[in-house]
Protein backbone atom coordinates (compact mmCIF):
# COMPACT_ATOMS: atom_id res chain seq x y z
CA UNK A 1 0.00 0.00 0.00
CA UNK A 2 2.70 2.49 0.96
CA UNK A 3 4.55 1.89 -2.33
CA UNK A 4 2.65 4.62 -4.17
CA UNK A 5 3.74 7.15 -1.52
CA UNK A 6 7.36 6.03 -1.31
CA UNK A 7 7.63 5.96 -5.11
CA UNK A 8 6.14 9.44 -5.40
CA UNK A 9 8.42 10.99 -2.75
CA UNK A 10 11.41 8.64 -3.01
CA UNK A 11 11.42 8.21 0.75
CA UNK A 12 12.03 5.22 3.01
CA UNK A 13 9.43 2.48 3.17
CA UNK A 14 9.85 2.23 6.95
CA UNK A 15 8.66 5.84 7.41
CA UNK A 16 5.35 5.29 5.61
CA UNK A 17 3.08 2.89 7.44
CA UNK A 18 -0.15 2.98 5.45
CA UNK A 19 -2.46 0.01 4.89
CA UNK A 20 -6.10 -0.64 4.04
CA UNK A 21 -8.94 -2.53 5.65
CA UNK A 22 -11.01 -4.96 3.57
CA UNK A 23 -13.46 -6.07 2.35
CA UNK A 24 -14.26 -3.57 -0.38
CA UNK A 25 -17.55 -3.20 -2.20
CA UNK A 26 -16.15 -4.77 -5.40
CA UNK A 27 -17.80 -2.01 -7.40
CA UNK A 28 -15.67 0.81 -8.77
CA UNK A 29 -16.96 4.37 -8.77
CA UNK A 30 -16.28 7.90 -7.60
CA UNK A 31 -16.04 8.97 -3.96
CA UNK A 32 -14.48 11.77 -1.93
CA UNK A 33 -11.51 11.62 0.42
CA UNK A 34 -12.10 14.92 2.15
CA UNK A 35 -13.80 17.82 0.44
CA UNK A 36 -11.09 18.42 -2.17
CA UNK A 37 -9.95 14.95 -3.34
CA UNK A 38 -12.09 12.99 -5.80
CA UNK A 39 -11.14 9.31 -6.02
CA UNK A 40 -12.13 6.44 -8.27
CA UNK A 41 -12.20 2.84 -7.09
CA UNK A 42 -13.99 0.92 -4.36
CA UNK A 43 -13.99 1.18 -0.58
CA UNK A 44 -15.27 -0.48 2.57
CA UNK A 45 -18.00 1.94 3.67
CA UNK A 46 -20.94 1.13 1.42
CA UNK A 47 -20.47 1.51 -2.32
CA UNK A 48 -19.05 4.22 -4.57
CA UNK A 49 -20.99 6.34 -7.02
CA UNK A 50 -20.91 4.99 -10.57
CA UNK A 51 -21.02 8.33 -12.38
CA UNK A 52 -19.40 11.59 -11.32
CA UNK A 53 -22.59 13.57 -10.83
CA UNK A 54 -24.06 15.23 -7.77
CA UNK A 55 -22.71 14.83 -4.27
CA UNK A 56 -20.19 12.07 -3.70
CA UNK A 57 -19.80 10.07 -0.53
CA UNK A 58 -16.94 11.34 1.66
CA UNK A 59 -15.09 8.53 3.45
CA UNK A 60 -12.40 10.56 5.20
CA UNK A 61 -14.09 9.82 8.54
CA UNK A 62 -13.36 6.10 8.00
CA UNK A 63 -9.58 6.56 8.33
CA UNK A 64 -8.17 4.84 11.42
CA UNK A 65 -4.79 5.17 13.11
CA UNK A 66 -3.66 2.18 15.13
CA UNK A 67 -0.21 1.51 16.60
CA UNK A 68 1.55 3.92 14.25
CA UNK A 69 -0.20 2.71 11.09
CA UNK A 70 -2.76 4.55 8.97
CA UNK A 71 -5.62 2.27 7.89
CA UNK A 72 -7.53 3.51 4.87
CA UNK A 73 -10.95 2.37 3.66
CA UNK A 74 -9.55 2.09 0.11
CA UNK A 75 -6.41 0.97 -1.72
CA UNK A 76 -4.52 4.21 -2.40
CA UNK A 77 -2.20 2.64 -4.98
CA UNK A 78 -5.14 1.40 -7.04
CA UNK A 79 -6.91 4.74 -6.77
CA UNK A 80 -3.78 6.60 -7.95
CA UNK A 81 -3.41 4.18 -10.87
CA UNK A 82 -7.11 4.48 -11.74
CA UNK A 83 -6.67 8.23 -12.08
CA UNK A 84 -3.25 8.38 -13.73
CA UNK A 85 -4.12 5.62 -16.22
CA UNK A 86 -7.61 7.05 -16.82
CA UNK A 87 -9.43 3.89 -15.75
CA UNK A 88 -12.22 6.15 -14.47
CA UNK A 89 -13.18 7.10 -18.02
CA UNK A 90 -16.40 5.28 -18.85
CA UNK A 91 -15.23 3.68 -22.09
CA UNK A 92 -11.62 2.94 -21.07
CA UNK A 93 -12.02 -0.67 -22.23
CA UNK A 94 -13.76 0.20 -25.45
CA UNK A 95 -12.79 1.90 -28.68
CA UNK A 96 -10.92 5.16 -28.45
CA UNK A 97 -12.61 6.85 -31.40
CA UNK A 98 -16.32 7.01 -32.15
CA UNK A 99 -17.99 6.46 -35.51
CA UNK A 100 -18.22 10.23 -35.96
CA UNK A 101 -14.50 10.58 -35.33
CA UNK A 102 -13.86 7.83 -37.87
CA UNK A 103 -15.84 9.70 -40.52
CA UNK A 104 -14.15 12.98 -39.61
CA UNK A 105 -10.64 11.63 -40.08
CA UNK A 106 -11.58 10.06 -43.39
CA UNK A 107 -12.78 13.45 -44.64
CA UNK A 108 -10.22 15.60 -42.84
CA UNK A 109 -7.65 15.78 -45.71
CA UNK A 110 -10.23 17.41 -48.02
CA UNK A 111 -11.93 19.65 -45.44
CA UNK A 112 -11.06 23.37 -45.49
CA UNK A 113 -9.48 24.66 -42.27
CA UNK A 114 -12.51 26.83 -41.43
CA UNK A 115 -14.84 23.81 -41.67
CA UNK A 116 -12.51 21.70 -39.52
CA UNK A 117 -12.46 24.38 -36.83
CA UNK A 118 -16.23 24.67 -36.84
CA UNK A 119 -16.68 20.89 -36.51
CA UNK A 120 -14.13 20.73 -33.72
CA UNK A 121 -15.83 23.51 -31.78
CA UNK A 122 -19.18 21.75 -32.16
CA UNK A 123 -17.70 18.48 -30.91
CA UNK A 124 -16.12 20.18 -27.89
CA UNK A 125 -19.21 22.19 -27.03
CA UNK A 126 -20.07 21.86 -23.35
CA UNK A 127 -16.51 21.25 -22.19
CA UNK A 128 -16.86 23.85 -19.41
CA UNK A 129 -19.52 21.71 -17.72
CA UNK A 130 -17.22 18.70 -17.28
CA UNK A 131 -16.90 18.32 -13.48
CA UNK A 132 -13.86 16.04 -13.41
CA UNK A 133 -10.90 16.32 -13.89
CA UNK A 134 -10.66 19.87 -12.64
CA UNK A 135 -9.93 22.53 -15.26
CA UNK A 136 -7.46 24.08 -16.13
CA UNK A 137 -5.09 21.80 -14.17
CA UNK A 138 -6.03 18.81 -12.04
CA UNK A 139 -3.74 17.86 -9.13
CA UNK A 140 -5.91 15.17 -7.53
CA UNK A 141 -3.18 12.51 -7.41
CA UNK A 142 -0.66 15.00 -6.02
CA UNK A 143 -3.08 16.13 -3.30
CA UNK A 144 -3.79 12.49 -2.44
CA UNK A 145 -0.07 11.77 -2.00
CA UNK A 146 0.36 14.88 0.18
CA UNK A 147 -2.61 13.92 2.35
CA UNK A 148 -1.33 10.38 2.83
CA UNK A 149 2.19 11.54 3.71
CA UNK A 150 0.78 13.92 6.31
CA UNK A 151 -1.33 11.12 7.83
CA UNK A 152 1.73 8.84 7.95
CA UNK A 153 3.73 11.52 9.76
CA UNK A 154 0.94 11.96 12.30
CA UNK A 155 0.43 8.23 12.83
CA UNK A 156 4.13 7.55 13.38
CA UNK A 157 4.67 10.60 15.53
CA UNK A 158 7.53 11.47 13.18
CA UNK A 159 9.41 14.73 13.53
CA UNK A 160 10.25 14.71 9.82
CA UNK A 161 10.51 12.38 6.83
CA UNK A 162 13.54 12.68 4.52
CA UNK A 163 12.96 12.30 0.77
CA UNK A 164 14.66 13.00 -2.56
CA UNK A 165 13.45 16.33 -3.95
CA UNK A 166 11.53 16.10 -7.21
CA UNK A 167 13.93 18.04 -9.44
CA UNK A 168 17.72 18.30 -9.72
CA UNK A 169 19.75 21.10 -8.14
CA UNK A 170 16.82 22.25 -6.03
CA UNK A 171 14.69 23.39 -8.99
CA UNK A 172 11.21 24.42 -7.88
CA UNK A 173 9.46 22.98 -10.95
CA UNK A 174 10.21 21.74 -14.46
CA UNK A 175 9.10 22.96 -17.91
CA UNK A 176 9.63 21.43 -21.36
CA UNK A 177 8.71 22.72 -24.80
CA UNK A 178 7.71 20.20 -27.48
CA UNK A 179 7.01 20.75 -31.17
CA UNK A 180 4.62 18.38 -32.99
CA UNK A 181 5.39 18.63 -36.71
CA UNK A 182 2.20 17.86 -38.64
CA UNK A 183 2.84 18.99 -42.23
CA UNK A 184 5.63 19.62 -44.72
CA UNK A 185 5.18 23.33 -44.01
CA UNK A 186 5.87 22.69 -40.34
CA UNK A 187 8.87 20.54 -41.17
CA UNK A 188 10.35 23.27 -43.31
CA UNK A 189 9.83 25.79 -40.48
CA UNK A 190 11.71 23.72 -37.89
CA UNK A 191 15.02 25.47 -38.52
CA UNK A 192 13.49 28.88 -37.86
CA UNK A 193 11.75 27.55 -34.77
CA UNK A 194 15.03 26.22 -33.40
CA UNK A 195 16.48 29.71 -33.84
CA UNK A 196 13.56 31.13 -31.84
CA UNK A 197 13.99 28.54 -29.08
CA UNK A 198 17.73 29.13 -28.93
CA UNK A 199 17.24 32.88 -28.59
CA UNK A 200 15.62 32.17 -25.20
CA UNK A 201 18.09 29.47 -24.20
CA UNK A 202 15.55 26.63 -24.45
CA UNK A 203 16.06 23.32 -26.21
CA UNK A 204 12.92 21.49 -27.31
CA UNK A 205 11.91 18.16 -28.78
CA UNK A 206 10.52 17.73 -32.29
CA UNK A 207 7.86 15.05 -32.73
CA UNK A 208 8.15 13.76 -36.31
CA UNK A 209 5.57 11.70 -38.22
CA UNK A 210 7.37 8.81 -39.98
CA UNK A 211 4.92 7.99 -42.78
CA UNK A 212 2.74 9.73 -45.39
CA UNK A 213 2.67 13.33 -44.11
CA UNK A 214 6.16 14.40 -45.25
CA UNK A 215 9.63 13.04 -45.94
CA UNK A 216 12.10 12.62 -43.07
CA UNK A 217 15.72 11.85 -43.94
CA UNK A 218 18.90 11.49 -41.91
CA UNK A 219 20.10 14.95 -42.86
CA UNK A 220 16.99 16.52 -41.31
CA UNK A 221 17.29 14.36 -38.19
CA UNK A 222 20.95 15.29 -37.80
CA UNK A 223 20.17 18.99 -38.11
CA UNK A 224 17.87 18.67 -35.10
CA UNK A 225 20.19 16.54 -32.98
CA UNK A 226 23.38 18.45 -33.84
CA UNK A 227 21.83 21.63 -32.45
CA UNK A 228 21.05 19.97 -29.11
CA UNK A 229 17.36 19.41 -29.77
CA UNK A 230 15.65 16.02 -29.55
CA UNK A 231 13.78 13.79 -31.97
CA UNK A 232 10.61 12.01 -30.84
CA UNK A 233 8.46 9.67 -32.95
CA UNK A 234 4.99 11.14 -33.50
CA UNK A 235 2.48 8.38 -34.22
CA UNK A 236 2.84 6.47 -37.51
CA UNK A 237 0.87 8.56 -40.01
CA UNK A 238 -1.31 10.75 -37.72
CA UNK A 239 -4.59 9.47 -39.19
CA UNK A 240 -6.44 9.17 -35.86
CA UNK A 241 -6.68 5.37 -36.10
CA UNK A 242 -3.69 4.19 -34.08
CA UNK A 243 -5.89 2.62 -31.38
CA UNK A 244 -8.79 1.53 -33.61
CA UNK A 245 -8.26 -2.14 -32.68
CA UNK A 246 -5.72 -4.16 -30.71
CA UNK A 247 -4.61 -6.08 -33.80
CA UNK A 248 -4.08 -2.93 -35.87
CA UNK A 249 -2.30 -1.23 -32.98
CA UNK A 250 0.17 -4.11 -32.60
CA UNK A 251 0.94 -4.02 -36.32
CA UNK A 252 1.46 -0.27 -36.26
CA UNK A 253 3.42 -0.39 -32.99
CA UNK A 254 5.97 -2.72 -34.60
CA UNK A 255 6.54 -0.19 -37.38
CA UNK A 256 6.61 2.71 -34.91
CA UNK A 257 9.25 0.89 -32.85
CA UNK A 258 11.31 0.39 -36.00
CA UNK A 259 11.18 4.12 -36.73
CA UNK A 260 12.19 4.78 -33.14
CA UNK A 261 15.39 2.83 -33.69
CA UNK A 262 15.97 4.49 -37.07
CA UNK A 263 15.42 7.97 -35.64
CA UNK A 264 17.46 7.16 -32.50
CA UNK A 265 14.42 8.38 -30.57
CA UNK A 266 13.65 7.33 -27.00
CA UNK A 267 10.31 9.12 -26.81
CA UNK A 268 6.89 8.73 -28.42
CA UNK A 269 3.72 10.78 -28.75
CA UNK A 270 0.49 9.62 -30.38
CA UNK A 271 -1.30 11.80 -32.91
CA UNK A 272 -4.19 13.89 -31.55
CA UNK A 273 -3.19 12.69 -28.07
CA UNK A 274 -5.16 9.48 -28.55
CA UNK A 275 -4.07 6.87 -26.05
CA UNK A 276 -4.85 3.54 -24.46
CA UNK A 277 -2.39 3.17 -21.63
CA UNK A 278 -3.17 -0.51 -21.05
CA UNK A 279 -1.58 -1.22 -24.47
CA UNK A 280 1.67 0.65 -23.90
CA UNK A 281 3.59 -2.57 -23.30
CA UNK A 282 3.81 -2.92 -27.10
CA UNK A 283 5.76 0.34 -27.45
CA UNK A 284 9.55 0.09 -27.29
CA UNK A 285 10.29 3.57 -25.94
CA UNK A 286 11.60 4.94 -22.66
CA UNK A 287 9.02 7.69 -22.37
CA UNK A 288 5.65 8.78 -23.76
CA UNK A 289 4.03 12.22 -23.98
CA UNK A 290 0.45 11.42 -25.05
CA UNK A 291 -1.60 11.78 -21.86
CA UNK A 292 -3.20 15.16 -21.04
CA UNK A 293 -3.61 16.29 -17.45
CA UNK A 294 -7.23 17.38 -18.01
CA UNK A 295 -8.46 16.59 -21.53
CA UNK A 296 -11.52 18.84 -21.66
CA UNK A 297 -10.50 20.28 -25.04
CA UNK A 298 -9.12 17.10 -26.62
CA UNK A 299 -11.05 14.67 -28.85
CA UNK A 300 -10.47 11.92 -26.26
CA UNK A 301 -11.73 13.05 -22.87
CA UNK A 302 -10.18 12.10 -19.54
CA UNK A 303 -6.85 13.10 -18.05
CA UNK A 304 -4.21 11.71 -15.69
CA UNK A 305 -4.98 14.13 -12.80
CA UNK A 306 -1.33 14.72 -11.89
CA UNK A 307 1.42 17.24 -12.66
CA UNK A 308 4.21 14.73 -12.06
CA UNK A 309 5.76 12.08 -14.34
CA UNK A 310 4.68 8.51 -13.61
CA UNK A 311 5.51 5.03 -14.85
CA UNK A 312 3.28 2.85 -17.01
CA UNK A 313 5.20 -0.40 -16.76
CA UNK A 314 8.67 0.45 -18.08
CA UNK A 315 7.52 3.59 -19.92
CA UNK A 316 7.75 6.94 -18.17
CA UNK A 317 4.75 9.14 -18.88
CA UNK A 318 5.54 12.84 -19.22
CA UNK A 319 1.97 14.19 -19.14
CA UNK A 320 0.79 17.11 -21.25
CA UNK A 321 -0.09 19.52 -18.45
CA UNK A 322 -0.89 22.65 -20.47
CA UNK A 323 -3.21 23.54 -23.37
CA UNK A 324 -1.94 23.02 -26.91
CA UNK A 325 -1.30 26.06 -29.10
CA UNK A 326 -3.77 24.81 -31.74
CA UNK A 327 -6.52 24.64 -29.12
CA UNK A 328 -5.61 28.05 -27.76
CA UNK A 329 -5.71 29.76 -31.15
CA UNK A 330 -8.38 27.83 -33.05
CA UNK A 331 -10.81 26.49 -30.45
CA UNK A 332 -10.65 29.16 -27.74
CA UNK A 333 -9.75 32.00 -30.13
CA UNK A 334 -7.25 33.16 -27.51
CA UNK A 335 -4.13 34.93 -28.76
CA UNK A 336 -2.53 35.58 -25.39
CA UNK A 337 -0.65 33.61 -22.76
CA UNK A 338 -3.38 34.14 -20.13
CA UNK A 339 -4.49 30.48 -19.99
CA UNK A 340 -0.91 29.28 -20.00
CA UNK A 341 -0.21 31.69 -17.14
CA UNK A 342 -3.01 30.13 -15.07
CA UNK A 343 -1.64 26.67 -15.69
CA UNK A 344 1.94 27.74 -15.00
CA UNK A 345 0.96 29.20 -11.64
CA UNK A 346 -0.89 26.07 -10.49
CA UNK A 347 1.92 23.76 -11.56
CA UNK A 348 4.60 26.00 -10.08
CA UNK A 349 2.80 26.11 -6.73
CA UNK A 350 2.78 22.32 -6.71
CA UNK A 351 6.42 21.96 -7.86
CA UNK A 352 5.23 20.03 -10.90
CA UNK A 353 6.00 19.37 -14.55
CA UNK A 354 4.93 21.77 -17.33
CA UNK A 355 4.68 20.24 -20.79
CA UNK A 356 3.89 22.64 -23.66
CA UNK A 357 2.94 21.63 -27.22
CA UNK A 358 3.63 24.26 -29.87
CA UNK A 359 3.34 23.20 -33.51
CA UNK A 360 5.72 24.63 -36.12
CA UNK A 361 2.72 24.49 -38.47
CA UNK A 362 0.69 27.00 -36.41
CA UNK A 363 3.28 29.62 -35.47
CA UNK A 364 4.50 30.58 -38.93
CA UNK A 365 2.44 33.78 -38.82
CA UNK A 366 3.47 36.84 -36.82
CA UNK A 367 0.49 36.93 -34.42
CA UNK A 368 0.83 33.33 -33.29
CA UNK A 369 4.62 33.50 -33.16
CA UNK A 370 4.49 36.53 -30.87
CA UNK A 371 2.35 34.54 -28.42
CA UNK A 372 4.85 31.69 -28.52
CA UNK A 373 7.77 34.05 -27.98
CA UNK A 374 5.93 35.56 -25.01
CA UNK A 375 5.67 32.03 -23.56
CA UNK A 376 9.38 31.41 -24.09
CA UNK A 377 10.20 34.73 -22.46
CA UNK A 378 8.04 33.74 -19.49
CA UNK A 379 9.78 30.37 -19.16
CA UNK A 380 13.21 32.01 -19.38
CA UNK A 381 12.15 34.36 -16.60
CA UNK A 382 10.89 31.47 -14.48
CA UNK A 383 14.21 29.72 -14.96
CA UNK A 384 16.08 32.75 -13.65
CA UNK A 385 13.76 34.03 -10.93
CA UNK A 386 11.89 30.92 -9.75
CA UNK A 387 14.54 28.29 -10.41
CA UNK A 388 12.41 26.36 -12.88
CA UNK A 389 14.37 23.68 -14.72
CA UNK A 390 13.95 23.88 -18.54
CA UNK A 391 15.45 20.67 -19.96
CA UNK A 392 14.47 18.53 -22.95
CA UNK A 393 12.01 15.66 -22.38
CA UNK A 394 14.88 13.18 -22.68
CA UNK A 395 16.72 14.88 -19.84
CA UNK A 396 13.60 14.65 -17.67
CA UNK A 397 13.36 10.97 -18.49
CA UNK A 398 16.98 10.34 -17.47
CA UNK A 399 16.61 12.31 -14.24
CA UNK A 400 13.33 10.68 -13.18
CA UNK A 401 14.72 7.20 -13.78
CA UNK A 402 17.83 8.03 -11.76
CA UNK A 403 15.75 9.51 -8.95
CA UNK A 404 13.65 6.36 -8.59
CA UNK A 405 16.84 4.32 -8.02
CA UNK A 406 18.40 6.64 -5.43
CA UNK A 407 18.54 5.57 -1.80
CA UNK A 408 18.63 7.48 1.47
CA UNK A 409 21.49 6.56 3.78
CA UNK A 410 21.94 7.71 7.38
CA UNK A 411 25.34 8.07 9.01
CA UNK A 412 26.87 10.01 11.89
CA UNK A 413 26.53 13.29 9.96
CA UNK A 414 22.89 12.73 9.08
CA UNK A 415 21.10 11.73 5.89
CA UNK A 416 22.61 11.63 2.42
CA UNK A 417 21.48 10.46 -1.04
CA UNK A 418 23.33 7.73 -2.94
CA UNK A 419 22.99 6.45 -6.48
CA UNK A 420 23.61 7.51 -10.07
CA UNK A 421 22.86 11.22 -10.48
CA UNK A 422 22.87 11.86 -6.73
CA UNK A 423 25.38 14.68 -7.17
CA UNK A 424 22.45 16.73 -8.51
CA UNK A 425 19.90 15.45 -6.02
CA UNK A 426 18.74 17.53 -3.08
CA UNK A 427 17.63 16.15 0.26
CA UNK A 428 14.30 17.48 1.53
CA UNK A 429 12.34 16.96 4.74
CA UNK A 430 8.57 16.75 5.14
CA UNK A 431 7.00 17.52 8.50
CA UNK A 432 3.75 18.71 10.04
CA UNK A 433 3.53 22.36 11.02
CA UNK A 434 0.31 23.95 12.21
CA UNK A 435 -1.74 21.02 10.98
CA UNK A 436 -0.29 21.23 7.48
CA UNK A 437 2.47 19.57 5.52
CA UNK A 438 5.69 21.62 5.47
CA UNK A 439 8.68 20.86 3.25
CA UNK A 440 12.21 22.17 3.68
CA UNK A 441 15.53 21.46 2.03
CA UNK A 442 18.35 20.05 4.13
CA UNK A 443 20.79 22.65 5.40
CA UNK A 444 24.06 20.81 5.34
CA UNK A 445 25.88 21.80 2.20
CA UNK A 446 24.28 19.74 -0.53
CA UNK A 447 24.66 21.02 -4.05
CA UNK A 448 21.77 23.25 -5.03
CA UNK A 449 20.68 23.67 -1.41
CA UNK A 450 18.17 26.40 -0.79
CA UNK A 451 16.09 26.94 2.33
CA UNK A 452 12.38 27.13 1.79
CA UNK A 453 9.18 26.25 3.56
CA UNK A 454 6.00 25.10 1.91
CA UNK A 455 2.98 25.07 4.19
CA UNK A 456 0.29 25.34 1.51
CA UNK A 457 -0.55 21.67 1.72
CA UNK A 458 -3.55 20.02 3.26
CA UNK A 459 -4.37 19.51 6.90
Amino acid sequence: MSNCITQYYCCRESDIRVAWRAPFSRRDGFFQFGKDITCYGDYTDGGPTIAHAGKLHDIEHCVEIDNGTVYLPFDASLVADNLRREIYVEDHKGRTSSALAEIYYCLRPILPVLIRRRLQRMYLNGWKAIPFPLWPVDITVDKLMERLLLLAIRAGGLERVPFVWFWPDGAQACAVVTHDVETATGRDFCGTLMDVDDSFGIKASFQLIPEERYHVDEKFLSQIRDRGFEVVVHDLNHDGRLYKSRMQFLERAARINSYGREFKAKGFRAGILYRKQIWYDALDFEYDMSVPNAAHLDPQRGGCCTVMPYFIGNILELPVTTTQDYTLFNILNNYSTSLWEQQIQIILENHGFMNFIVHPDYVTKKRERQVFEALLDRLAGLRQRERVWTPTPGEVNRWWRQRTQMVLVEDAEGWRIEGEGSERAVLAYASEEGGKLAVRFANHGQKGRREFSDTRQHS
